[in-house]
């Protein structure tokens, strides 16, 4: 096994929110909420002015959220069309950058310190949702082709959708139905078809009622007084949300199964919300004998997470897959 990389520190000040995201990261600077506007003028009826006097939007109010989303990604990532339905997840755009940003430079490293772009860079979005949103962003930044994933119909019917709408997506953007819900790559990557790498978001949560109360501690934290009761908009789904075993079963079966795509996929990765996740994730990890284990912290508000990145060939190996790949 190649030396592990642990990066995974928790920043030693506080940093202002903008500062943690990737530097990379067109998101860093405070929003633009006038020209948003221009691109989006729905958006313009949920500005309101924070207690510092300066444009915003009342991030508990679910509605606000969501077309604060459709006017980034609008306005920043080429698209013409953007719509989730109703209590499906709102993802928050800057920290999925982040996300794709740090996996980009991953495989830079095994690519002469160049960050690979273009189409023939596939990359598997297990669980891409009704938003569709890492597929958009990491075409928009670095061109890349994605496969979504999906066990929920309305969420993959409305993520076709998006990509149906938008003619920068069509020919590299493909959305799959997951039928098995128990399984992460078998009956979605075709036989032989390789990948660059897999991401993913697990579900955080290992009942509705976890699901529930982080909810609620979402809202008060940020209304900052008590709700009776709680809008899941931000949580989205049940698949979104939870899932038996939580974020540490879904990521032991998705390690699980990893082995047997060990050679069509350079890089797997996930994000860890927990960090006292961590330890089991890692022994899980080692029982696999993956050549390559990588933990990223990301930070957005007061929010630390971690991104865990294995893989199974040898560092020669991905940089020889990756040379093909460009050609």
């Amino acid at each position: 096994m190649e030396k592990e990389k642990e990066k995974d520190e928790e920043p030693k000040r506080k940093f202002d929110s903008k500062e943690k995201l990737h530097p990379r990261n067109k998101h860093r600077k405070p929003y633009e909420f006038e020209e948003l506007v221009k691109t989006c003028p729905e958006l313009k009826e949920f500005i309101i002015e924070n207690k510092f006097g300066n444009p915003s939007i009342e991030f508990a109010n679910p509605s606000a959220v969501k077309m604060l989303n459709r006017a980034l990604l609008i306005h920043h990532y080429d698209l013409e069309y953007w719509d989730i339905p109703e209590n499906y997840l709102c993802p928050p755009i800057p920290g999925r950058a982040d996300y794709l940003h740090y996996m980009a430079d991953l495989l830079a490293e095994g690519n002469g310190g160049e960050i690979p772009t273009g189409k023939s860079l596939k990359v598997l979005d297990i669980g891409v949702g009704a938003n569709c949103v890492y597929p958009i962003l990491g075409n928009k930044e670095y061109q890349w082709s994605f496969i979504g994933s999906e066990t929920d119909e309305v969420a993959f019917e409305n993520a076709k959708e998006i990509v149906a709408k938008n003619p920068v997506l069509k020919d590299v953007v493909e959305i799959r139905m997951q039928e098995q819900t128990d399984q992460f790559f078998k009956s979605v990557l075709q036989e032989k078809e390789s990948i660059a790498m897999c991401i993913c978001n697990p579900p955080f949560h290992a009942s509705a009622k976890e699901a529930r109360k982080a909810a609620a501690r979402k809202v008060r934290n940020l209304r900052q007084r008590k709700e009776r009761k709680v809008k899941l908009n931000f949580g989205g789904q049940s698949s979104e949300l939870w899932c038996k075993g939580g974020e540490i079963g879904f990521l032991k079966g998705m390690i699980a199964e990893s082995q047997d795509y060990a050679n069509e996929c350079l890089w797997f990765s996930s994000l860890v919300s927990q960090r006292d996740n961590l330890p089991e994730i890692y022994e899980t990890l080692k029982a696999t004998k993956p050549n390559n284990v990588v933990t990223m912290p990301m930070g957005q508000g007061n929010k630390i997470s971690r991104i865990v990145a294995w893989s199974f060939l040898s560092k020669g190996e991905r940089e020889k897959a990756l040379a093909k790949s460009s050609k």
